[in-house]
């Protein structure tokens, strides 16, 4: 039986830039119980930013918090729960213009957000192709993170990179060495927008540390654009290994 309900939302326009990495820099961040879901034997993070629309938690739309921005890192797992293989994302910092929903997410899920001031940026670029960029203020500077797609929308094929990008439908945040936290994310299949161009610009060393800089500087391996559904996050459960 599916876990109660915690929160319901639109995730729209998600722009993500995916990266190789080497494997040991995640594996402080891996979880316990899951390992590295690698593409063609890469291991890849994502840098992801997308709006959160019409946004409620527990069947509440709270007040200035239903409209908001988010920009993330993440990367993927894969966790056997005895009978089947479950792919997920877990995340290694996120970023909202709302300090509550901080508040909850790290309490709650034990997620890595952080409160900072946001803006984004939807724009014709050409007949074909629409500009979307997404900006957080971080020491005094604008960060930016974009891309222009194209109108156009495709279905995601089977087996293609975007299905790996896309679909990793649980959440997965370590706890402590031996327990971690899982959680269900439910959606539709997205439809995507060909990519033409794109636009990274961060602080990569003081957002997300210093091992990440010689990977997040270089040119991603892909860029993808999606424009996203309803999504539905269903409550935590714990994932307790080596233990009773």
């Amino acid at each position: 039986m599916p876990k109660r309900q915690f929160l319901k939302a639109q995730w729209n326009n998600l722009v993500m830039l995916n990266y190789e990495v080497d494997q040991k820099v995640l594996g402080e961040y891996l979880p316990p119980g899951t390992e590295l879901d690698l593409w063609e034997g890469k291991a890849l993070v994502s840098m992801v930013g997308f709006l959160f629309r019409e946004t409620s938690v527990m069947g509440i739309k709270w007040p200035l918090h239903v409209n908001f921005e988010e920009v993330n890192l993440r990367f993927y797992v894969k966790h056997f729960n005895g009978t089947e293989w479950k792919r997920g994302a877990v995340f290694v910092s996120e970023i909202v213009p709302k300090a509550m929903i901080t508040l909850i997410a790290n309490n709650l899920y034990k997620e890595h957000y952080h409160t900072m001031p946001m803006r984004h940026f939807i724009t014709p670029a050409d007949d074909d192709h629409t500009r979307f960029l997404y900006e957080w203020k971080f020491k005094g500077k604008w960060n930016k993170l974009g891309a222009t797609a194209c109108n156009k929308l495709l279905d995601i094929e089977p087996g293609s990179a975007e299905e790996f990008i896309f679909e990793h439908y649980w959440g997965y945040n370590k706890l402590s060495a031996t327990v971690t936290m899982e959680y269900q994310v439910e959606h539709v299949s997205w439809q995507t927008g060909k990519v033409k161009d794109y636009v990274f610009n961060a602080d990569v060393a003081d957002l997300y540390g210093e091992a990440f800089v010689p990977f997040l500087k270089k040119k991603p391996v892909s860029a993808f654009f999606a424009v996203g559904s309803e999504i539905k996050v269903r409550m935590g459960d714990k994932i307790v290994v080596g233990g009773n």
